[in-house]
């Protein structure tokens, strides 16, 4: 069995494992893009509490800023902004070291991207996780325990959202201007990701599945995603031992 934690729409706690061998536990990995003021980040937490596993959005920056030497303040600045240079990440991402002279000539912004790469591989070698943004789908699409999913909403749940958490969120007075200010951070966040993809930020066919959340709200979509995951393990499990792709074969 797997994971059994409260109820929804309430607390999403752990409470207890409950297994019969180490192949009862977690083991899909969960990526996360979203428009800016969705709840795409509230979402993602929900599902890592409720499977006990770790949760990674600006935590990955005190991760990179770690392991690279860069600061944590300049890879804020510098966080899903795309280059203007060319880049190809298959040819690009290896091999990665400070050394390799094709590193070192590459603008700054590339090789952040990369330093996020080389984090996001090996916390996704360690386990289950679920990742918000960053490609971090694209940086893992040779994993085959990974569920890329998009999370969007309409105005009126961004704006309702942005009014009640305002620690989340710069101070807007005018729906309008807020707005404007969620359409400028995802354009920023397109190009960021179609720089670095062939994929197209925010299309349907670019992730497994898309989630409405001013449909369901933040506790409703986690549910759904949640039960979509567990789904997924048992395909999974399924197709590994009768070595097939899909189950209707």
């Amino acid at each position: 069995m797997y994971l059994k934690c409260g109820s929804f729409p309430g607390d999403f706690a752990c409470v207890a494992w409950e297994h019969a061998g180490k192949e009862a536990f977690m083991k899909t990995i969960i990526t996360i893009g979203r428009q800016y003021g969705s709840g795409g980040r509230a979402v993602g937490q929900k599902i890592a509490q409720h499977y006990g596993i770790k949760f990674w959005d600006n935590e990955l920056l005190d991760k990179v800023a770690e392991d690279s030497g860069y600061a944590r303040e300049f890879l804020e600045r510098q966080d899903e902004r795309p280059s203007h240079a060319f880049f190809n990440l298959g040819a690009d991402a290896y091999p990665f070291g400070l050394g390799v002279p094709a590193f070192v000539d590459m603008p700054l912004s590339q090789k952040i991207f990369l330093a996020q790469y080389e984090v996001i591989k090996n916390i996704a070698k360690e386990g289950p996780a679920v990742f918000v943004g960053r490609c971090t789908d694209i940086v893992l699409e040779d994993f085959d325990n990974v569920i890329n999913i998009f999370i969007h909403a309409n105005d009126d749940f961004k704006w309702q959202r942005m009014q009640s958490h305002p620690q989340s969120y710069p101070a807007f007075t005018d729906k309008e201007k807020a707005m404007e200010y969620c359409a400028k951070k995802d354009k920023q966040r397109q190009a960021y990701y179609n720089y670095y993809s062939e994929k197209k930020w925010g299309r349907a066919d670019t992730y497994n599945m898309t989630f409405d959340t001013s449909l369901l709200g933040i506790n409703g979509t986690a549910k759904v995603i949640i039960s979509a995951i567990d789904a997924f393990e048992e395909v999974s499990d399924i197709r590994k031992q009768k070595g097939i792709y899909r189950l209707d074969q």
